[in-house]
């Protein structure tokens, strides 16, 4: 019997250009000011991707999708304190433009739904969410920063 999974979407609207946005996305020394420490990252499909998001919560993914500057999908390896799952966790970055701003949609997918991974699941949630504001101050800030020394 399958095992049942849940997920999560969040969004965030910023007032940037695709590119900026992007670079966010696959630079370790921007990963590091708004997702977490210590950011690793090989920018290609089949490259690794690590981060430790909070105290505890270390991150590691293979790169499945990397598709400048629309999608970076990560297919994360399970933690080893928790069991060993007979689905992927992945974590799909959607980046588009609409109304005049980038939409960075996440979506999480594959986390199992039981009681060994509620805890990792809900602090993985929490902690996306406010990375994901972090983001978007982060690059919507380098904006206002480029604007003011003439360059966009």
């Amino acid at each position: 019997m399958a095992t049942r999974t849940r997920g999560y979407a969040l969004r965030a609207d910023i007032s940037a250009p695709t590119s900026r946005v992007w670079t966010a996305l696959t630079e370790p020394v921007l990963l590091a000011r708004w997702l977490g420490v210590d950011p690793r990252i090989q920018p290609r499909q089949g490259g690794h991707f690590s981060v430790t998001l909070a105290p505890g919560l270390a991150r590691q993914a293979t790169i499945d999708i990397f598709d400048p500057p629309r999608r970076l999908r990560l297919i994360y390896l399970p933690p080893p304190s928790l069991p060993a799952l007979d689905a992927a966790v992945v974590d799909d970055f959607l980046i588009g433009w609409e109304d005049e701003s980038t939409v960075v949609r996440v979506l999480c997918s594959g986390v199992p739904d039981n009681d060994a991974w509620t805890a990792h699941f809900s602090q993985t949630r929490g902690t996306m969410e406010r990375a994901m504001a972090r983001l978007r101050v982060l690059v919507e800030q380098q904006g206002r920063i480029a604007s003011m020394d003439g360059k966009s």
